[in-house]
Order: C-alpha cells, then structure tokens, then sequence
C-alpha cells in the first residue's frame, strides 16, 4: 500500500462540539437493569448503573423507547409519547435519571419514532370509532381497498415485518371497510406526515423532552416518514428490508428534509447542543450524508460500515468511502458494530457471506476467535475519526444468543414466514453484572430476566472481568481512557493510511506538536510480524517479538503513540 492522504475537507467544520467525536452508548432499558425484580429492566435501574458507564468512560447514552406501549414492538410501537410506560417507571423517574446523568457529566438521548404509532394510540383508535370519513384517519394512511368489494390491499406495499403493509378494517357496524398502511407490524400504523397535525404533534413532543432536559434524539426510520404522492405500487414482486438499498416509493423520498429542518430550528434554540441522529438507510452514503447538511440532523448511523467485510480493502475503502460522503456536508462520520436489531459483532464478523446484517438468522460460532475478532474490530473502530456507537454487553465481549426456544421469543416477526428475519431477540438478552447463576445481578435476587441468560454468561459478567487484565471489559475502558486523552484523536477528519504488509490495516492521525497516534490491524488468518514504531497503547490480543518488532496475531488490534 502506498502512502494516501485524506483530502481537506470540502465544507469547513465548525468549531468542536461534544458530539463531533462523542462515544455514545445504546441502552436497551428493558435489558440493562431491573430495579424491583419483574424480569424487566427499568429506568431505577438504569440509573443505578450509571457510575458504571461513567466509569468505562462513554460521554453519552441513549436510550431504545420507554413511553407508554402495548410493546407489540418492544416499545417502538408508542401509545403516548409523553408518558412512560408502567413497566419502565414514571416521567418523575425519567427526570431523575436524566439529572442524574448529568451530574456524571454524561447526556441522555431518547429514542423519538415518528414514522408509525401504537394502533392503541388516542388518535388511531378514534379513527377506527369514528369510521370512514373521520378527520382523524387523515393522520394515517387510510385507503379503500381494490378489486370487486375492496377485498385487496390499496397496493403492493409489502410489510418489513412480513406479509402486506396493509390491514383492513371493520366498520362501525361490522362490515369490511378500509385498510391502513403499517410498514412494520400490523399494530404500527404510519402516520400520514402531510398532514399538519402530525407535523404539529411532534414539534411538541419534542419540546416536551427537551424541556425535561435530555440532549437529544435518535429518530427512528427517520428516512420513512414522507411516502411518494398516491402510494404508487412498485409494479414488480416488491420485497424490501429496512435497508434502503434500492429507491422505494415509502423510503428515503425528498419530503423528508423539510421536516428535519423544521427540528433543527427548534434543538438549536436550546442550549448546550442538544442534537437529533438519524436511523437512515439510503442507498449511498452521499444520500446518508443529506440528512447531516448543516441545517438538519447532526448525526446519521454509519450502517455501511457496520455491514463491511472483515478484509483489508474491504475496510478501507468503507472508511475512505464514509469520510468522503460526510466531508462534502461537513458532519463527522459515525461508527458502530453492534445495536438491537442485528446479530452481535462477536458472531457476525465470522459469519460467512457478503456482511449484510439484516434479514440473516445468526448462527453459532467458534466463541474464541469470535471474541477475538470482535475485540480487534472495537479497537479499530474506536480509533476512527468522528464519533462511536457502542450496544451494551459488547464491552463486556457478550456473543449473540443463538438458541432461544421458539416459545421464548418476543420480536415480532419471528412467526412470520417473510419479512424482517425475526431473530433480533439474540442480541436483546439481559446483560450479566455479578455472581454465578442467572440472572447475574441483572435484578434483584430471586428474580428472572424476560428472556433466559445462557450458563456460561457467569464468565462475561462485569463483576468477573472489572480489574482483570486483558478482559474485554478492561480492554474498553483503556481504549475509551486513550480516546478522550490524546490530542491526534480528537479531530473528526485526519486519517492518514500507512504502508503496511499484506493482510493488514495502518493508518495514522496527528495534530501539530503532540505525539501521532497509530492504529495497526491484523486482518489475515496468519501472524505477521511489523515494526516497533513507537510506545504500544494497546493491543487487542497478546503480541510476540523483539525490541524492534513486534508479532500481530491473526485479529489483533494495537495501537502506537509516536514521537515526531
């Protein structure tokens, strides 16, 4: 490989702000702690765990949706957006783990889902009272059927869930009426973004919480809101994931900046940078990067990069590739690996196929070299410029949960025989805190969790690794201590790649007059020896060598400080 210097940046970024290069840790409440011992994580619970995270040396957490819900969709199918669901706590408890927060220097991030609500929402159920012609239907999506008596769906749209993304309904008096359009389960009705009122809603919800003091949003499906004019069929056997790989008629249509520019108004009036990430798949990383214009969003997930092979061209180019799409709107580039809705790195990384993440049925792999490979992928990507996603439990080196029973499982589409793949419950488990048996300190002792702990979780907990060196858990803390402490890692566009042997990654940042900081990754199946070039930080994996060089095994991450 020879020497490559990142181009300057074609708009100037603004001044640093704490998000630009923020790690930021994903919360899945109902997974995290359980504070009373119902099985169920809550927001007490969180809260009592908060040192934890300041300890491992996140600036920030987010968390998956706790408001009021049936939980058809473990919460992201909202009932009422300015309450908090009984099992999760209270709005008084929301205040006090966002202060709480705060007071650890760490900000809070709520999941917003604006694309579908609950069927049990105010507004969806007097629209099914009402019946057809009720103002209230204009919120959603309610069409007549086609064929003779309307027997079949408005058109071709199929469910991400599996099956049509219609539903029909029944009249006040019985009969079959109109159908409703949910791209998701049949329970999450889409709302109809044209229409003012929904618009209206949402700018107060969104005050709502920014005056109870969170920092920002993560939007959900943020590019699904505005659907194309009439509802066009696809005029083909239409199939189609979250990912927005292909242009649809439901997803990633223009309409949608409009909407977020309308927010961006109303975070910029508050103080301390309160921000809004987008969930936004688009077929191109140029078509990401519009969601994250200066007068918008401030951060899209980088799910791209969370697909990529585990290859050294492969790699490089989806970081060269991301880097260029966000310089040319002047965003940082976001990075993750794992989060709620795909197989956990530990066993996806070893999968074989092309990387896709969605719509794959996890399989069980070699714990060891999946473990291996996690923890060299996590130090790679936290030596990236910009700002890093973590999901709770990889810190810990948690695999993905690959043999739940049938009878256990909870994500709405695992009984359906299209769609979403279902499997989302593996990566979902409770994470293990302490002691021997399940549920690991999770809740109160006695108590269960939702979903079963595997046995040999006792290993994993943080109770066994916290102290212990070369733990995965140790491993994070020393990446995220170095993250926040050296100068050449704090900018979000100065990545320099490195001549390096076959089969592994180098690159460098630097910022005048400080020490320059190199990442070194072994992506071949061999070890390969490289030279010494400087003080070793960190290394994923036990090293071999001399006072010159130093043997990488294969998967193995380390990270250099050098003096100019």
């Amino acid at each position: 490989m020879t020497d490559q210097l990142i181009a300057p940046p074609a708009v100037e970024a603004p001044p640093a702000s704490w998000w630009r290069n923020a790690v930021i840790y994903q919360i899945y409440p109902r997974s995290f702690a359980d504070s009373n011992g119902d099985g169920i994580g809550d927001l007490p619970g969180i809260l009592s765990r908060l040192p934890y995270l300041r300890d491992l040396g996140v600036d920030a957490v987010w968390l998956s949706p706790f408001y009021s819900s049936p939980q058809a969709d473990a919460g992201y199918d909202v009932s009422d957006y300015r309450t908090v669901d009984p099992i999760f706590g209270t709005v008084a408890d929301a205040e006090k783990l966002i202060a709480g927060a705060h007071e650890l220097d760490l900000r809070v991030i709520v999941d917003l889902v604006p694309n579908h609500s609950s069927d049990q929402h105010e507004w969806f159920k007097r629209a099914i009272a009402d019946g057809p012609g009720s103002p209230f239907r204009d919120r959603y999506h309610f069409r007549p059927g086609k064929g003779e008596n309307g027997e079949l769906p408005p058109n071709d749209w199929p469910s991400i869930f599996g099956g049509p993304a219609w539903t029909r309904v029944c009249d006040p008096d019985g009969t079959p009426g109109e159908w409703y359009l949910h791209l998701f389960a049949p329970e999450q009705p889409d709302f109809n973004w044209e229409h003012p009122a929904v618009r209206d809603e949402f700018k107060t919800i969104l005050r709502f919480w920014l005056d109870l003091g969170v920092d920002g949003f993560r939007v959900d499906v943020a590019h699904g809101l505005v659907k194309e004019d009439g509802l066009p069929d696809v005029g083909h056997e239409a199939e189609w994931h979250l990912l927005g790989v292909g242009e649809s008629p439901c997803f990633d249509r223009e309409g949608v900046h409009e909407i977020y520019r309308e927010w961006r108004k109303i975070l910029d009036e508050y103080p301390g940078e309160r921000i809004a990430v987008a969930e936004a798949w688009a077929p191109t990383l140029a078509r990401v990067a519009d969601y994250v214009r200066d007068d918008e969003l401030h951060q899209a997930f980088n799910f791209s990069y969370l697909g990529t092979a585990w290859n050294v061209p492969a790699q490089r180019q989806m970081i060269d590739d991301s880097l260029a799409a966000m310089r040319v709107v002047g965003a940082p580039t976001t990075w993750t690996l794992s989060n709620h809705d795909v197989v956990r790195h530990s066993n996806r990384l070893l999968q074989t196929g092309d990387g896709e993440v969605a719509g794959r049925r996890p399989t069980a792999v070699d714990p060891v070299a999946g473990l291996r490979r996690a923890r060299a992928a996590s130090a790679l990507m936290l030596a990236l410029p910009g700002s890093a996603y973590l999901y709770q439990g990889e810190e810990l080196g948690l695999p993905e949960v690959v043999d739940l029973p049938p009878e256990v499982r909870q994500d709405p589409a695992f009984h359906r025989a299209t769609g979403q793949d279902g499997y989302r419950d593996g990566c979902r488990v409770p994470i293990p805190w302490s002691g021997t048996e399940a549920p690991y300190g999770f809740g109160p002792e006695g108590g269960g969790s939702w979903l079963p702990q595997p046995d040999s979780w006792a290993q994993l907990s943080v109770a066994a690794q916290e102290g212990v060196p070369g733990s995965t858990l140790e491993l994070y803390r020393a990446a995220l201590a170095v993250r926040r402490g050296m100068p050449a890692l704090a900018p979000t566009d100065n990545l320099r790649w490195v001549p390096a042997p076959d089969g592994v990654l180098a690159f460098e940042r630097a910022v005048e007059d400080e020490p320059v900081f190199r990442c070194t990754v072994n992506m071949s199946g061999r070890p390969v020896a490289v030279g010494r070039p400087g003080e070793l930080l960190l290394a994923s994996g036990a090293l071999d060598g001399t006072a010159d060089n130093v043997v990488l095994p294969p998967d193995t991450t380390v990270w250099w400080s050098i003096q100019d």
